[in-house]
């Protein structure tokens, strides 16, 4: 088992989002982003903040476990945005690039079983990276809203959509739901539309399919259901959909645009 096919989908989900900042003017940095109240400025410097903290988690997690500590005792006055996001945009750019940079490799002689901290549920090292490839994504949608640009949709949404599944359960924990036994089928079709990507029993008479970017986009909270042509089928696929919550922290919900 290797990390390094991971690493390298988060290099180039990196570089993708590089590809359409990179060459913004520094007054676009401060363009509204779908989430209220955060310009693109901070949604990098959430971007950065959280990098910084899972490169902490992996070279020195009891480090990371006091630190975050401090921050759930204090999360009424804790701004998710971290501190980079009042920076200069050019040294926001800068400082984004060397979090990455050092992320990428701080796991790479990383045991992929290797069970790291987190803010949630203690994650293998492998879903670890999956989540940062997420994050990376998700808040990447919203700075592709924010400049103009089409979000487009590669293979490496398959990550996303992995972990989407996976955290169903967590989609009611979080909320201190018990997390339902039924199991719910996923079909998605691939970008590239020459695969269909699957989980769960295939007799599930409760089913979610379509695109794999209107999945990714609802697991993220990035879209309502509604808003998107996914087919749900059955009463555990629809809460789920009106529930999913791919990433850690408290209960949030999506709002219909």
């Amino acid at each position: 088992m290797t990390l390094a096919p991971l690493l390298a989908d988060l290099a180039a989900e990196h570089d993708a989002l590089d590809a359409v900042v990179g060459p913004i003017p520094a007054a676009r940095w401060d363009a509204p982003t779908p989430a209220p109240g955060w310009a693109v400025r901070h949604q990098f410097g959430h971007l950065i903040y959280f990098d910084e903290q899972a490169t902490l988690a992996a070279t020195d997690p009891d480090a990371f476990a006091e630190n975050r500590d401090l921050i759930v005792a204090n999360r009424g006055s804790f701004d998710l945005a971290g501190p980079a996001a009042a920076l200069p945009a050019d040294e926001i750019l800068a400082a984004w690039r060397a979090g990455r940079a050092g992320l990428l490799a701080a796991f790479v002689d990383v045991d992929p079983r290797a069970r790291l901290p987190w803010y949630g549920p203690p994650m293998s090292a492998r879903s670890f990276l999956t989540a940062r490839l997420m994050e990376t994504w998700a808040h990447g949608v919203d700075v592709h809203e924010a400049v103009g640009a089409p979000v487009l949709p590669t293979a490496r949404l398959r990550h996303v959509a992995h972990i989407g599944v996976t955290t169903r359960s967590w989609s009611y924990v979080v909320r201190g739901e018990e997390p339902p036994a039924s199991d719910v089928r996923v079909e998605l079709d691939d970008p590239d539309g020459g695969e269909r990507w699957t989980w769960g029993d295939e007799a599930a008479t409760d089913v979610v399919r379509g695109a794999a970017l209107d999945f990714c986009l609802v697991a993220t909270q990035r879209r309502a259901v509604d808003d998107t042509a996914l087919e749900v089928v059955g009463p555990a696929a629809a809460d789920w959909m009106a529930k999913a919550q791919a990433f850690a922290g408290g209960p949030t919900a999506t709002t219909r645009r």
